[in-house]
């Protein structure tokens, strides 16, 4: 339970809130209290109508018994004298209890409420932004439905746990426990018989919660697999319909879905035992104190109406504390959850040691013997790379697929981390600069183009505090102006989830804006044309051509067109530079570039 326990330290975060919670369970639990206490002057006046005692007499007897607590005399005067008046009293006393006693309920279980949901809040908060700093390639590894599974569903399953700890179990706690205080001072010798069932009751307990903290783990196991599957089919619901993979889904789903029931029962069977068995348990012992008062009572030893008071105070404690069993088994199953947040928020982090600024100017980016391995991987994807670029260059990126060519590029604005030599930007090596510093500096426009939901104009500005005027300049340089002007609401237009209310080519031309609007040294285009239409691509080449003057730009293509504009050439082949040089150069003497001209490298067609 450790993992739990580390949540459950947050809640006294909010110290005052979290004393108060308690101090008010423990003033309900004391109203119960007072009004079993009480129970033993009503029965005197009710069961003895001849020789019964007024609550005046009942006082001073108890005063002149020395018991504890002494009763004040001026409260003594303030009794009634008559028995009926004495009972009308006691009820009136009782009802009020209730209600400030309720009040007491109401105001524990909405802070403890409060404290739940704050503490899930904060870690949901922690466990999400733990993933924007998280390697890309980590992220990438595990896939995105894992961590949103974990910072929704296992957040969610959490509160529940700490809802449990912190309101019903401490409210059945202080009850239980102030029952059976009542019930001790009723008559100490049946407590001792019930606390027989404790060591029993504490083992049940724990081979109860180890297996639902158990069965708990494996149903949020499968509930991120089942929720991976759906978001795939979902999202790529064109693909498993022009595939006809319908029923290879429903496969899938229904192997992951028969997975969580099985889970989800195997904690519900535990969860529905625990009941019973405490119900047993209780039955067993009230039959013994029974027993046993019976022959107390035969003999005289003691009275029938402090049997009753006795077997009443540990029957409200029993029923108080029975609930616990149920209780503390979702606390068990709020390990789980927690143990998976726990992973996440102790992950490592990118590396960010860097302090150095970005060059203001560079004459060249030099790549010495980079080398770069994904985890779990034995080949390189990228192989003793070396190489130097000019600023200012275009420099065309192409190989076989798989080749390393988005690795290569990906190791610049530290995407991934090489594991062996340097990029330097003339002297200075970009790890000894900040990311946030080197990232601000180096564009990227991917092949999946990711918008977000909220206006085009937000899009475009996306990261950045940019004017209205700013973003439609932008706009107008990447060619976008024309069509976002076409759209009802024009810069104000909302796009749909990832874009798919845009075609390919004005997603592409909306994140170019957004490169272009943080005017970068550096520009990388990672197969930003291979899936667009040819005009699209001409506005691309333009945008090009017109606006990356003066910067390094690193293009990943398969147009021939986009290939030979390039400044330079450099051409991959499982991981290693095998070609460096221009269009014509490569072609007398690169194998594996002539071979990707023939088979690869797209030549761009007139729209039909």
């Amino acid at each position: 339970m450790k993992n739990f326990k580390h949540f459950a330290k947050q809640l006294l975060t909010w110290r005052l809130r979290f004393i108060s919670g308690l101090v008010l369970a423990a003033v309900s639990a004391l109203g119960l209290g007072v009004g079993l206490l009480s129970l033993g002057p009503a029965l005197s006046l009710i069961l003895d109508p001849e020789n019964g005692k007024n609550l005046i007499q009942l006082a001073e007897e108890h005063n002149a018994s020395n018991a504890f607590p002494s009763i004040p005399e001026g409260l003594i005067s303030t009794l009634p004298e008559g028995r009926f008046d004495g009972v009308l009293f006691i009820l009136i006393g009782l009802g009020g209890l209730t209600i400030f006693g309720g009040l007491a309920n109401f105001l524990h279980q909405y802070i403890s409420a409060w404290l739940a949901m704050h503490v899930v809040a904060r870690a949901r908060f922690k466990a999400f932004t733990h993933v924007l700093y998280m390697p890309v390639a980590k992220v990438a590894r595990h896939g995105s439905s894992e961590f949103v599974s974990r910072i929704i569903r296992d957040a969610e399953a959490l509160q529940v746990g700490l809802l449990v700890l912190m309101g019903r179990s401490v409210s059945q706690f202080t009850k239980g426990i102030v029952a059976f205080m009542v019930a001790c001072v009723f008559d100490y010798r049946l407590v001792i018989i019930a606390l027989i069932v404790l060591p029993v009751l504490v083992i049940t307990l724990q081979v109860i919660g180890r297996r639902v903290n158990k069965g708990t783990r494996a149903s949020l196991s499968a509930q991120q697999e089942l929720l991976r599957i759906s978001n795939e089919a979902v999202q790529g619901l064109k693909a498993v319909k022009v595939n006809t993979a319908e029923s290879t889904i429903e496969r899938e789903f229904e192997k992951e879905n028969a997975q969580v029931v099985k889970s989800e029962m195997k904690v519900r069977v535990m969860r529905a035992l625990s009941s019973p068995l405490m119900e047993t348990l209780a039955i067993l012992v009230l039959g013994t104190l029974a027993g046993i008062a019976a022959h107390s009572i035969i003999d005289g030893s003691l009275q029938f109406n402090r049997f009753l008071l006795s077997i009443g105070a540990l029957a409200v404690a029993g029923s108080s504390l029975r609930p616990l069993a149920g209780l503390v088994t979702e606390i068990q199953a709020a390990e789980a959850p927690a143990a998976r947040l726990m992973e996440i928020l102790n992950a490592s982090n990118e590396e960010d040691s860097g302090t150095a600024k970005m060059p203001t100017s560079f004459s060249k980016v030099a790549f010495q013997n980079v080398s770069f391995t994904y985890e779990n991987k034995d080949v390189p994807a990228v192989n003793s790379f070396s190489a130097e670029i000019s600023a200012g260059e275009r420099v065309a990126v192409v190989g076989p697929n798989g080749s390393g060519k988005t690795s290569l590029v990906s190791l610049i604005p530290r995407l991934l981390s090489q594991q062996e030599g340097s990029i330097f930007l003339d002297n200075t090596n970009i790890n000894d600069i900040g990311l946030k510093e080197l990232r601000t500096h180096v564009g990227v426009v991917t092949q999946e183009t990711v918008l977000f939901h909220g206006t085009i104009a937000d899009n475009i500005r996306f990261g950045t505090n940019a004017s209205d005027e700013e973003v439609r300049a932008a706009a107008n340089y990447a060619h976008a102006d024309e069509f976002i002007a076409e759209l009802d609401g024009g810069y104000d237009s909302l796009v749909y989830e990832q874009g798919k209310s845009l075609s390919g080519g004005q997603r592409q031309r909306i994140a170019i804006a957004r490169v272009l609007l943080r005017n970068p040294s550096i520009m990388i285009f990672d197969e930003a044309t291979s899936q667009i239409d040819a005009e699209s691509e001409a506005f691309i080449a333009d945008t090009l051509e017109k606006y990356s003057k003066g910067k390094t730009v690193f293009v990943i293509a398969h147009r021939m067109s986009t290939v030979q504009n390039a400044d330079r050439i450099l051409v991959l082949d499982e991981g290693k530079l095998v070609g460096n040089g221009t269009h014509q150069e490569l072609l007398d003497s690169c194998d594996v570039y002539r071979r990707l001209t023939e088979t690869q490298l797209i030549t761009a067609m007139p729209n039909a």
